[in-house]
């Protein structure tokens, strides 16, 4: 390849980035009334910046070879800021090492592009060996707060073992994500990969949503999604939790459960989205589900639609990790909508709309788990009767 056939290939590789990221994202149908899907997803490998991919000097990589690759962006925490909406993405690449790096878009569904740098966090801890899914929230003492699983290797891992790791709750915080601050990690009694902090103090306390789990991967005897008061952020450390959404048998978190974002506030409660973790012949399925909580004691659940919110559909069921959804971040804007970012697969990001009115009705009215196959059937005969009753008036 000639120098000017260099050029020319460099020149090729941006315009068709280009075009790819100015893609017009389109709704979908509306299939239930509750949110809106979008056709194409938000953010994959291939948004990934040329300049990030390619060694772009002729004299280094003469043949333009991609040098560093990229497979996948998803689990990305959320933010409307100064008008903006912004991602932290976890981005993967080739060598199945994690990083951050944020996303920006005029709109919050498409023309998504990556900052030019990913975000270099403070290496606080040499045994730290990937980090990921970050929740994002701008918490009423000024700070912008991340909190992101910081995983290593098992310690305790028997000669050989190269895939038991241990799981803590590291902690940013930032003005405007550019400048982070590394704090301590949580301190708990045991391993946390889905911690999220509440947005408000709670009698002047600062107050976290946990996961408690025995291993990285089990739950083991945790019960589910936790309650927690910390004294500071500085140096967090949970003495006690309460366990305010249990795991429940033969339901869509009988394996685990955990926070996705943080709750959006409503003057019926704060809106909780979650997810749910079942074992299936294929593996493990991970699912969206909703819950609320009280407005002045939000450790106090009001509301709990059965089943789930939203599970994978056609491409999003196929990835990295298939049959998978997870959401570490929503947001809410000043006309009432509501931004559900989602990653399928372990592989892509994609975005659902809704409306804060639309997500409340859902909660408050759709009718709750009874458990077992009996409730269900009754539960169903009592729609229908009521319609029926209508449809033959």
């Amino acid at each position: 390849m000639t120098n000017v056939q260099f050029d020319e290939k460099v020149k090729q590789l941006f315009a068709e980035h280009d075009k790819f990221i100015m893609r017009k994202n389109v709704a979908c149908e509306d299939k239930n009334g509750i949110y809106v899907r979008y056709q194409y997803p938000i953010l994959t490998g291939e948004h990934a910046p040329v300049f990030w991919r390619y060694d772009l000097d002729y004299k280094t990589n003469p043949l333009l070879l991609q040098r560093i690759g990229v497979s996948c962006a998803f689990n990305s925490g959320a933010i409307l800021l100064d008008g903006r909406y912004l991602l932290v993405v976890r981005v993967e690449g080739w060598d199945r090492k994690s990083f951050f790096a944020v996303a920006e878009s005029p709109n919050g569904i498409d023309q998504w592009r990556f900052w030019d740098y990913p975000v270099d966090l403070p290496d606080t801890d040499k045994e730290e060996t990937n980090v990921y899914d970050m929740r994002l929230v701008k918490h009423e003492d000024g700070w912008i707060y991340g909190i992101f699983c910081s995983e290593r290797k098992d310690p305790n891992a028997p000669a050989g073992d190269l895939s038991s790791a241990v799981a803590k709750a590291g902690i940013v915080r930032t003005k405007d994500l550019k400048k982070w601050e590394r704090l301590p990690d949580l301190k708990t009694k045991s391993q946390q990969r889905n911690v999220v902090l509440h947005p408000e103090f709670i009698n002047g306390k600062y107050a976290l949503y946990t996961r408690p789990q025995d291993g990285f991967i089990d739950a083991g005897s945790g019960g589910g999604i936790g309650w927690a008061l910390i004294d500071s952020m500085e140096n967090a450390v949970v003495k006690e939790e309460t366990i305010i959404e249990p795991r429940v048998y033969h339901t869509i978190k009988e394996v685990k459960n955990g926070e996705g974002p943080a709750p959006i506030k409503t003057s019926k409660g704060w809106l909780h989205l979650a997810h749910g973790v079942r074992g299936c012949a294929a593996g493990l399925r991970y699912v969206l589900y909703m819950y609320m909580t009280d407005l002045k004691e939000p450790w106090k659940v009001i509301a709990t639609p059965g089943g789930h919110f939203m599970a994978p559909e056609g491409e999003e069921r196929v990835g990295d990790v298939s049959n998978v959804l997870f959401s570490n971040g929503w947001i809410s804007n000043e006309k009432g909508e509501v931004y559900i970012y989602y990653a399928s697969s372990d592989t892509r990001m994609h975005v659902a709309v809704s409306t804060i009115d639309k997500l409340v009705d859902y909660c408050l009215n759709t009718p709750a788990d009874g458990y077992r196959t009996h409730s269900s059937v009754a539960t169903l005969k009592k729609l229908i009767e009521k319609n029926l009753s209508i449809i033959k008036k």
